[in-house]
């Protein structure tokens, strides 16, 4: 089990969150814009405010006592999610999705949107996990690498298999065994987020741009390329394009990917280092290509028929964000059981067909078409063989190559 750190985060740990806020995963999406007066936390009944209280530091570690389950007695679940992760009603004031399970099963979901970046919701829950607490979340949505961090320190709950049938049997083959949760005995993908290369064809000339080495070395592209400032991305796809594995690679290995990068800033070869903010500049031609996130694509691709994308020859990256039952919850079977709801095709298909990130789900192809058939095609959102075989996974990181890590590439993108 990993050393609990009640010091705190680095300053590098803290520098990669801010960026994540202001202009990364946390910011908000093109979408979330159009949005923005529409939900943020809804309960299945309508609006509810976010809560802003704060929380007590931890004055102790402790794993505490075996968490009592309350499902039989008490149907009801608290889940927290990131905002525009869950499909939403025409009049935004419900889900339907969980609309349905509350019918189904007679479990009450109060549902939140509130998180905004992993490591300022970590920051959250931590003291009272650290503490042996209820966090007051039955169920939590996080990015892999915090997914594996708080499995290490021993934070989150073993799932049943057998309250899990259809996700046990569903579960798409790439996202099966990650390193970080052999047999996903603690977790479930909520989503998969492939990082690919974007190109605005009328910016390019027509010409299509399908390389890390395109990106850093066409004279053409020269201050019209763009990188992520999510270090595992910007770094993993370098790595694969050096034909090393971001799933196993050494620490001489990523040296060498930052020092490929940072040759592209030196040439000016790069134009700068983004968030999702890529989105604007993509679509009017300020960036010819870039890396990109594929939910950014496909949004992106439904105004502009001049946004291409390709799949590197030599792979990309994929990281996925995770349902996880925090220790002390309440209410573990019926979280459970809410996991396994969503990996049922038809209900997967209804997500997928909303949120439009890759569906972690087999056999949603033929439920997605009956919604829409041209996102049943895309395999920005189902992935075919070909494409699924190609997917990489950035390998776990302790604390401490986090945080060496994360400086080199703070410096690299001058944050």
């Amino acid at each position: 089990m990993e050393q609990y750190e009640p010091d705190g985060l680095s300053a590098a740990q803290l520098a990669a969150m801010r960026r994540s806020l202001t202009s990364g995963r946390g910011a908000l999406t093109r979408r979330s814009m159009l949005r923005a007066a529409g939900v943020g936390a809804l309960t299945l009944g309508g609006l509810a405010g976010l809560s802003a209280c704060g929380i007590p530091p931890a004055k102790r570690e402790s794993t505490g006592p075996a968490s009592t389950d309350h499902s039989d007695k008490e149907k009801r679940l608290s889940f927290s999610n990131w905002t525009e992760y869950m499909d939403v009603s025409e009049d935004e004031k419900t889900y339907p999705s969980l609309q349905a399970f509350t019918k189904r099963t007679g479990i009450a979901v109060k549902y939140t949107a509130d998180i905004n970046d992993n490591v300022e919701f970590f920051g959250k829950i931590k003291p009272q996990l650290a503490a042996g607490q209820d966090t007051g979340r039955d169920l939590i949505c996080v990015t892999d690498w915090l997914a594996a961090r708080i499995i290490r320190l021993g934070w989150a709950q073993k799932l049943d298999a057998s309250h899990l049938p259809h996700a046990y049997a569903n579960l798409s083959a790439q996202f099966r065994s990650p390193d970080w949760d052999p047999g996903r005995a603690y977790s479930y993908p909520w989503t998969g987020i492939s990082t690919v290369i974007a190109y605005n064809s009328k910016a390019t000339g027509g010409r299509k741009v399908d390389s890390v080495s395109q990106l850093l070395d066409d004279p053409t592209l020269k201050g019209r390329v763009g990188f992520l400032t999510e270090m595992r991305d910007s770094v993993g796809m370098t790595l694969l394009d050096m034909g090393k594995d971001p799933g196993s690679f050494k620490d001489a290995d990523f040296d060498a990917a930052i020092g490929r990068l940072q040759k592209g800033v030196t040439t000016k070869q790069i134009r700068r280092f983004t968030g999702n903010d890529y989105t604007s500049d993509l679509d009017k031609g300020d960036l010819a290509a870039c890396l990109a996130w594929a939910g950014d694509v496909i949004q992106l691709q439904a105004d502009n028929p001049d946004i291409k994308y390709t799949i590197p020859a030599a792979g990309y990256i994929t990281s996925s964000d995770n349902l996880l039952v925090p220790a002390q919850a309440r209410h573990k079977t019926n979280a459970e059981k809410l996991i396994d709801y969503y990996y049922e095709p038809p209900v997967a298909a209804q997500l997928a067909a909303y949120i439009n990130y890759v569906c972690p789900v087999d056999g949603v192809k033929e439920e997605l078409a009956k919604i829409d058939p041209a996102l049943a095609g895309n395999t920005l959102i189902l992935p075919d063989k070909a494409m699924a075989a190609k997917s990489r996974a950035f390998r776990s990181l302790s604390s401490a190559e986090e945080t060496a890590y994360e400086e080199k590439f703070a410096k690299l993108i001058g944050a």
